[in-house]
């Protein structure tokens, strides 16, 4: 027993081999004490078994017992980095969804966004087309007859064949402020003449020689003045209805 010990030091013997072979220690004296008591062969027989299984479990040498350990620990690092593998692809899959979320989101904004413009870029042409067509509908200066007179509402009724229908009523507001449909009105200030207070009057020429006596080519010359000027009488009007004047 002492040549076993001294071959195989405590520290390559397991907790359960340590046991088993005391255990030995105690069943090999009462094979002893068997022999004596008159039953040799029996006693002789459990005697060696034991020993048998006794040098078995305490020959298990250190290494082995260490490698147990590290497939041990090895197969909780494989747990592990699986677990750590499917935190990854779960927490990848989640950053995909918000992002496929915020692309479709941006991309809806974009298409909004889009049609609006189109939308805007649509009315804006058919808006055009409508004021061109006003405007070609409308009569020139030279289609009135002259008149060695007129009155107010001739006058506005020529005003209303030669300007746009949608811009009337801004034409109309200044022509009130400045002559009061008095197409012969002189400012005794300035001299300003006419239904817009031309200044000077001749400006009117460049519609027709009788500026001074002829409403419609007043009316012509005061329309193109509000369009190149202001853009259009409402334009006209604005800018007026901030400074009283135009």
């Amino acid at each position: 027993m002492r040549a076993v010990l001294e071959g195989n030091r405590v520290s390559r013997i397991s907790v359960r081999g340590f046991a088993v072979a005391s255990a030995t220690a105690v069943t090999t004296v009462g094979a002893v004490v068997g022999v004596a008591a008159g039953n040799p062969a029996a006693t002789q027989e459990k005697f060696e078994a034991t020993a048998a299984d006794a040098t078995l479990l305490a020959d298990i040498p250190a290494g082995e017992q260490a490698q147990v350990q590290v497939a041990s620990l090895t197969q909780q690092a494989e747990a592990q980095a699986a677990a750590a593998d499917t935190a990854a692809l779960k927490s990848a899959e989640e950053a995909a969804r918000v992002k496929a979320a915020k692309d479709a989101e941006a991309k809806k904004a974009a298409a909004d966004e889009k049609a609006e413009q189109e939308r805007k870029e649509r009315e804006a042409k058919e808006r055009e087309e409508q004021e061109r067509a006003s405007r070609s509908a409308v009569r020139d200066a030279s289609s009135f007859a002259a008149q060695s007179s007129y009155t107010v509402a001739e006058v506005q009724a020529m005003a209303r064949q030669m300007v746009p229908g949608d811009q009337f009523q801004c034409f109309s507001n200044i022509v009130d402020h400045e002559s009061t449909w008095n197409y012969k009105a002189v400012n005794p200030s300035s001299g300003a003449y006419g239904l817009v207070q031309a200044l000077p009057g001749s400006k009117m020429a460049s519609a027709g020689d009788d500026w001074r006596t002829n409403p419609a080519t007043q009316i012509k010359w005061g329309l193109n003045y509000m369009n190149e000027r202001y853009g259009s009488p409402c334009g006209a009007w604005s800018f007026w209805q901030a400074n009283n004047w135009y």
